[in-house]
């Protein structure tokens, strides 16, 4: 009897100690990934406030929420090499390996430029765009002769054609995108559609909405997590 009593000690000392170790193990590997938001052309860090707060309320701590700011009237390229730097320095703070970057309108298009020329396919694990141009908008037409970002958001732009040329959506980076029929400045809507992405369609939401509208928060949420 008493040696039936020992085994039972030993057993459950054994299994606490190889629970110990995969607890542990499994925390480290819940812990999300950074979260970089990047605004749209004339847009502000604080559009995303809604977002991020929701993101905190489920469990993300604050160092792992960054809003990206940047002059959106320079060229996309030249947002690219600030939003490079802007990820290495996240990783470093952070200690991660990937970002997952969450986009509004313009903001996709500098980060896909990071993916695909810059070595950001090596450090991004989920890329979202909400109401992108990637394919281009009409109404750049309005203001591409004055300012650089406009003109790189044109139909057919050179700077469109070398994104989507090839494959659009390189590297093992999860893409997902977000479009609302009733978006009246991305036109046409499926512009925002990507080749190799997850595209999904939203209910009738203005072009700034998107990212404030719970429904799309919470799809967003999902895709990162």
């Amino acid at each position: 009897m008493r040696l039936r009593h020992v085994r039972t000690l030993l057993s459950a000392l054994v299994a606490a100690v190889l629970v110990v170790p995969l607890t542990a193990g499994t925390a480290r590997a819940t812990t999300p990934d950074p979260v970089v938001f990047v605004h749209g052309f004339s847009g502000k860090s604080g559009q995303f406030s809604t977002m991020t707060r929701d993101f905190g309320a489920n469990g993300y701590p604050e160092d792992r929420l960054h809003v990206f700011g940047y002059n959106s009237f320079q060229s996309n390229v030249t947002t690219a090499h600030q939003l490079a730097d802007y990820i290495d320095n996240v990783l470093r703070r952070t200690g991660a390996s990937k970002v997952d970057i969450v986009t509004h309108s313009m903001g996709g298009l500098s980060s896909r430029y990071y993916i695909k020329h810059l070595g950001g396919a090596d450090r991004v694990d989920d890329w979202v765009s909400i109401g992108g141009p990637n394919n281009g908008t009409a109404l750049a037409g309005f203001c591409d002769l004055l300012i650089t970002a406009c003109g790189e958001m044109r139909v057919g732009s050179n700077f469109l054609r070398d994104l989507n040329a090839g494959d659009p959506t390189p590297g093992n980076v999860t893409y997902t995108t977000f479009r609302s029929p009733c978006d009246l400045v991305i036109n046409p809507v499926d512009s925002t559609i990507l080749n190799g992405a997850d595209n999904r369609r939203t209910a009738c939401l203005g072009h700034i909405g998107m990212i404030s509208d719970a429904g799309v928060i919470n799809a967003v949420r999902e895709v990162v997590s």
